[in-house]
């Protein structure tokens, strides 16, 4: 008799199981966001820019331009651009050619160039590879605006850009900015104050860091800009990544997302 009852509940459990598989096979599914694909396309100079780009389905929202740290490649944002996509922002991220090994992987824009990376000292070309990128986002999305993402020399060569483009760009994000070249000591500020869009700044917490990221923000025309001061922060975008921020990964992150909420439909 045991047996038998404890064959009858195991049939039951199994149906009842089977029913509830059935029912959710039924139910409308979430959109799932798309692989990384690779993309390729020429900075006005001819070089060949390498990058990816995550597809957020049916998103109305702006295109995010990611740009990575020095010594850095597409990589950088390899866990940040999906949570992105999740939150409905279409991405793409390149390999600059102020770039190189980090995250386990190369930058192909510079193995391209058959040179080391281009340093600093060449203000014109660094901003060309971010130009390219917006040219590229511009032919897919003719109708769409773009929110520039920078970390490190690339927070700060956003602002350049978005001042060239004001009428093109959504907002700014810029992580670790600073007046990083040389034969332009006071290019990003002056761009800053050019910029009306909402801007987003933060750095690490080291006085130097802190009062270049400042001195950028305070320079910002818009009325709409956060400075955000972490408690626990490392350099550039990688202060979003646990592997790189394990302490102050999340909070971060909610404080980015806080000002993406403006941006979302």
């Amino acid at each position: 008799m045991q047996k038998r009852r404890v064959t009858a509940i195991a049939r039951l459990t199994v149906a009842v199981l089977a029913a509830i598989f059935a029912t959710l096979l039924l139910l409308p599914q979430p959109a799932r966001a798309q692989e990384a694909k690779p993309v390729q396309f020429k900075a006005a100079d001819g070089a060949e820019i390498f990058g990816v780009y995550y597809a957020a389905p049916n998103s109305s929202q702006p295109m995010i331009l990611l740009f990575h740290q020095a010594g850095s490649n597409h990589f950088e944002y390899a866990s940040i651009a999906p949570k992105l996509v999740a939150a409905g922002f279409s991405c793409v991220a390149i390999d600059q050619r102020w770039g190189g090994i980090m995250w386990g992987r190369g930058n192909q824009t510079v193995h391209k160039l058959g040179h080391t990376e281009t340093a600093a000292g060449k203000v014109e070309d660094l901003q060309a590879d971010l130009e390219a990128a917006l040219e590229w986002a511009r032919q897919r999305e003719p109708h769409r605006k773009f929110i520039l993402w920078g970390s490190s020399y690339s927070a700060s060569l956003v602002f350049v850009v978005a001042a060239e483009h004001p009428d093109e760009i959504a907002g700014v994000l810029a992580f670790s900015p600073g007046e990083y070249f040389d034969t332009h000591p006071t290019l990003v500020r002056d761009a800053a104050m050019k910029v009306h869009v909402p801007v987003f700044v933060t750095s690490e917490n080291d006085a130097d860091a802190l009062a270049d990221a400042t001195r950028i923000y305070d320079a910002v025309a818009s009325h709409d800009k956060v400075h955000y001061r972490a408690r626990f922060a490392v350099h550039g975008s990688s202060t979003l990544r646990p592997d790189r921020n394990p302490k102050g990964a999340a909070a971060n992150w909610q404080a980015v997302m806080n000002f993406l909420g403006q941006f979302q439909k």
